[in-house]
């Protein structure tokens, strides 16, 4: 880049304009994922054309930003996709931060808040520094810049216009479509559009400027990491091996004092509980969150005194791990006290997405703890970060490929089929806020042929108020915002059009939307109404 700066300049604004012509006025879909591949594809190709290529581990990150990626445009359940945009942006920047050291899987919190701030700064300053010492270098050289004369540019354009208006008028004479597209052209240079002509202009040299700051991250700062952990004087253990010892002793007599009255009041029976005046449901809502929150802040306590706890004798090394293990192995046990709970809780009312995204959590913080053991029975302490990272990422990935939305629905679907003596039935009002992604399985189960009869009629009302609140006979939408959750659930409407016919829809001023099944119930559109 040093040799051709202009090819950087060219490259990073075109990305600028490029984020424009997708995004502007335009709703996420495909587009995003469009973009920060090119700009993925634009960095490598810059790199590599200046004789930088990546480490071998930092190239391990290009299929898991791929994968993400992708489900900006194929899952619409929010968090989901909120992850999915999060997890690609995240991949880019370990990239970014790693691409030539490749050491992003030693990285601790520490060292990812240091690379964070340094590659924000680099996006501020780089920019200028590259162009200071380019020039500089050129100085030096005796390579003085050429000089441009603007005023051959000028006259050719003065004597190219008026050859160009004539043509123009002929062809738009000719040809009514290219006419069209012509006027558009010029309304668009219109001066009523100047201020917004202005804002997209700077915004694409702000979003050039930032890229080309990335860029040159890369290039510069990503080769021979210094990682927090190496710095032995950065955080050097302060706390006194006995007070770690009393403090770790006494949470893990604590937990096991708890873990025993678990035993005997939860994985006893519904006996046990109804002794004491709960219900299950009552019992579980009780107490899942505090028993997560236990989990989160014992895990936090136990790694913050693994950091400042002197262990100087073998003897403090094995007291400290064993006494760390029993916590975990406590800790484990009240996650699959509050895992049970919210499985009991789900039993009496059902999946919701906040329920279903704590079981997929659960799952990979349990995962986190079992590999916290193995760590600190190995002394590779400085792992866990790493650890750390792998769970968030399986969580993430977890919830494209369960499909939240669809699942929710299947599982109530399923929960209210087979299930005979059932708290609170089918709540079909819930679909109804649900995303496009549980459009196909609500047609797949209204298809059912075993499902009851006033079931039916129930999923049948829900889909057609969903079909009334997304209108797609009367939506256009461009290229850059496809998505396949969208795509999907209207194909999944259109072959039930018929059937959704049967359903008149009311559209009454003073009350919520609502259809009348075939049999004469009214079911509200709303997702928010309770009878």
């Amino acid at each position: 880049m040093k040799t051709n700066p202009t090819k950087l300049w060219i490259v990073v604004f075109a990305l600028g304009w490029l984020f424009d012509f997708l995004f502007w006025k335009m709703n996420p879909g495909v587009n995003f994922a469009i973009f920060v591949t090119a700009c993925v594809t634009a960095a490598f190709y810059l790199l590599l054309s200046d004789g930088l290529r990546p480490n071998r581990t930092s190239l391990g990150l290009i299929p898991l930003f791929g994968f993400f990626a992708a489900v900006t445009f194929i899952r619409a359940e929010p968090m989901t996709t909120f992850l999915a945009y999060t997890f690609t942006l995240l991949t880019m920047t370990l990239l970014a931060v790693s691409y030539l050291g490749g050491r992003w899987i030693s990285y601790t919190l520490v060292d990812y808040f240091g690379k964070s701030i340094s590659l924000a700064g680099s996006m501020i300053a780089r920019p200028i520094m590259f162009v200071t010492e380019f020039r500089k270098e050129q100085a030096e050289a005796g390579i003085q810049p050429p000089k441009r004369n603007i005023m051959p540019v000028v006259r050719g354009l003065l004597i190219a216009l008026p050859i160009v208006a004539v043509f123009a008028s002929l062809l738009s004479s000719a040809d009514v479509v290219f006419g069209q597209r012509l006027e558009d052209l010029i309304e668009w240079f219109r001066l009523d559009n100047l201020p917004e002509l202005i804002f997209r202009f700077v915004y694409i040299m702000v979003i050039g400027y930032v890229l080309a700051g990335v860029v040159l991250h890369a290039s510069t700062q990503s080769k021979d990491e210094k990682l927090a952990s190496e710095d032995k004087s950065l955080f050097p253990p302060f706390l006194g091996n006995v007070e770690a010892t009393i403090v770790l002793g006494s949470v893990v007599a604590l937990f096991a004092a708890f873990v025993m009255v678990q035993f005997q009041y939860f994985f006893g029976g519904t006996t046990n509980i109804n002794v004491e005046g709960y219900t299950y449901a009552e019992y579980a809502r009780r107490g899942f969150g505090e028993l997560v929150t236990v989990a989160f802040f014992a895990l936090l306590m136990l790694l913050t005194l693994s950091a400042v706890t002197k262990r100087e004798t073998e003897t403090q090394r094995r007291l400290f791990s064993g006494l760390g293990v029993a916590l975990v192995l406590l800790l484990l046990v009240m996650l699959f006290s509050a895992f049970k709970r919210l499985t009991l809780y789900e039993e009496a009312y059902g999946f919701s997405r906040l329920r279903t995204y704590t079981h997929v959590f659960l799952l990979w913080i349990g995962l986190l703890l079992v590999a916290t053991i193995a760590l600190e029975i190995l002394r590779k302490e400085h792992l866990f970060t790493f650890a750390m990272l792998v769970a968030s990422f399986g969580f993430a990935a977890s919830l494209p490929i369960l499909n939240v939305d669809a699942f929710i629905v299947g599982q109530n679907v399923q929960r209210e089929i087979h299930s005979q003596a059932v708290t609170v039935g089918l709540d079909a009002q819930y679909f109804l806020g649900l995303s496009d992604d549980a459009i196909p399985e609500l047609v797949a189960a209204y298809r059912n042929p075993s499902l009851p009869d006033p079931l039916h009629e129930t999923i049948g009302a829900s889909l057609a108020c969903i079909r009334y609140e997304r209108g797609i006979d009367d939506r256009e939408i461009p290229w850059q915002s496809f998505h396949f959750a969208t795509r999907n659930a209207d194909k999944a409407l259109v072959s039930v059009r018929n059937d959704l016919n049967k359903y008149d829809l009311e559209d009454d001023a003073y009350y919520p939307v609502s259809v009348t099944t075939p049999s004469g119930e009214k079911f509200p559109c709303s997702p928010y109404y309770y009878d």
